[in-house]
């Protein structure tokens, strides 16, 4: 038996994969952790009571285009990661688009602000937890996404592990925008930064060890 014959006899009880099941999957894993995290926003922290009256304001807005955005880009890397095929790294220099944008809407605003009240500005009222929320809230959706890699076989384990932590440090901050209700551009740009970056970080760091296959 040759190579050919043996591939045809290996295959031939295998059934065919549906179009976008890949896709599907990743988006099922997601959709079932970021319900958990909603509940968890919703229950444990509560919505802000003014969010009816945020959601017509440009600061609501402004994060979760921000956090949206980064949320989207994520999720593509996780596609391309997730296969055991090469996955050039060029084009995840998109992500730093909206940071970027950001940034630039956060120096305007602290040029129209007078000085004194940039450190506030800066700090908001929850500097210190909002981070280590938007962490334990990419939890479950980092579950979810462990449970869709669970059929797939990435290569590149530290990578797709980055990329996994970095979808879920996002997609939870823009569900925790919902309970948050800081203004500032330069305090989102630093502090749910902050959050996606240490989900990443983890994500780095057990991909290897959870991506194993």
């Amino acid at each position: 038996m040759n190579m050919d014959q043996l591939i045809r006899s290996l295959a031939k009880e295998v059934p065919p994969v549906p179009r976008r099941a890949h896709a599907r999957r990743i988006v099922a894993g997601m959709l079932g952790g970021a319900v958990v995290t909603f509940l968890l926003v919703f229950s444990v922290l509560g919505l802000r009571p003014d969010l009816h009256a945020a959601m017509h304001g440009f600061s609501f807005w402004m994060k979760w285009t921000y956090t949206a955005s980064l949320g989207i880009g994520a999720v593509l890397a996780v596609l391309r990661l997730s296969r055991p095929v090469p996955a050039p790294m060029r084009g995840f220099w998109l992500l730093a688009i909206p940071v970027l944008i950001l940034a630039g809407i956060g120096i305007s605003e602290l040029v129209s602000t007078p000085s004194r009240e940039w450190l506030a500005m800066w700090l908001g009222h929850s500097w210190m937890v909002c981070p280590w929320l938007v962490l334990s809230l990419a939890a479950p959706i980092f579950i979810g996404l462990l449970w869709s890699f669970r059929r797939m076989a990435p290569t590149r384990l530290r990578a797709a592990g980055a990329a996994a932590g970095l979808a879920a440090g996002a997609w939870a901050a823009t569900i925790y925008c919902l309970h948050c209700p800081e203004v500032s551009a330069i305090f989102v740009l630093t502090w749910y930064s902050l959050g996606i970056v240490l989900a990443a970080g983890v994500g780095a760091l057990l991909g290897p060890r959870l991506l194993r296959w």
